[in-house]
C-alpha cells in the first residue's frame, strides 16, 4: 500500500468542502464535516500536518479511495 502524502488541515478542508462536505460544528480546534448522504468526519484545524494514520481514517469515513485523494490534492 503506497505511503498517503501529507496534508496540511486547511488543504484537507478545501477538499472536502469540493466533495460536497458541508462544515457543521466546531469544537476547540476540531470542526466536524457532513455530507448530505449521512458520511460524516472530523479534522483538527492546526498549523501541522494531518499524520498519516488521521488521514487514512478521514478518508475511509468519507469513502474517499487513495487515488481519489491523490488527483485532489493535486488540484
Amino acid at each position: 500500500m503506497p505511503k498517503l502524502a501529507l496534508i496540511k488541515p486547511i488543504k484537507l478542508k478545501k477538499i472536502l468542502l469540493s466533495l460536497g462536505f458541508k462544515e457543521r460544528d466546531a469544537e476547540g480546534s476540531h470542526v466536524l464535516f457532513k455530507h448530505k448522504d449521512g458520511r460524516t468526519t472530523v479534522i483538527p484545524i492546526k498549523s501541522k500536518e494531518i499524520s498519516r494514520g488521521l488521514l487514512r481514517k478521514v478518508l475511509n469515513d468519507c469513502k474517499i479511495s487513495v487515488q481519489e485523494y491523490d488527483k485532489l490534492r493535486k488540484k
